[in-house]
């Protein structure tokens, strides 16, 4: 255990997002997303909150401010309806550890997954709740 560090944090996903260079993402995907089959760099964070995992990592992690879309979630297929409650959760601990951050952007499922393949990392979580999984944009750590 280190002081000021979240319990949360496996020693691999916290040396996974120190490695990790501006510009390039992590996805915290909910416990249904194909992690496995989509990127070969998974790290296991079962039984997991993924807002949880938000909280604990968005005060060592500066989101990209170069671009339009540093917060990424999958949108709905047609036919689902949104739990607007995930959202609005990410948005407030967003909001609470890195203010002015463009709103959350979506994209069709099928880019999420082409998005998540290039991406530095998937984190599965033991979160149940459906279209959950939300990318993020790593940044520049300020001085």
């Amino acid at each position: 255990m280190l002081k000021g560090i979240s319990p949360l944090f496996s020693p691999e996903l916290l040396a996974t997002i120190y490695q990790m260079g501006h510009g390039e993402e992590i996805v915290l995907a909910d416990a249904h997303f194909p992690g496995h089959s989509t990127n070969p760099n998974v790290i296991r964070a079962d039984g997991l909150q993924i807002e949880d995992l938000l909280s604990a990592i968005l005060p060592l992690f500066a989101l990209d401010s170069y671009v339009s879309d540093p917060v990424v979630m999958m949108a709905c297929a047609p036919g689902d309806e949104p739990d607007r409650a995930v959202e609005k959760g990410y948005q407030g601990i967003i909001d609470q550890f890195a203010p002015g951050t463009p709103a959350i952007q979506f994209i069709e499922r099928f880019e999420f997954y082409k998005r998540a393949a290039k991406a530095f990392a998937v984190v599965m979580t033991g979160d149940t709740r459906k279209y959950a999984n939300i990318v993020l944009k790593k940044g520049v750590t300020p001085t």
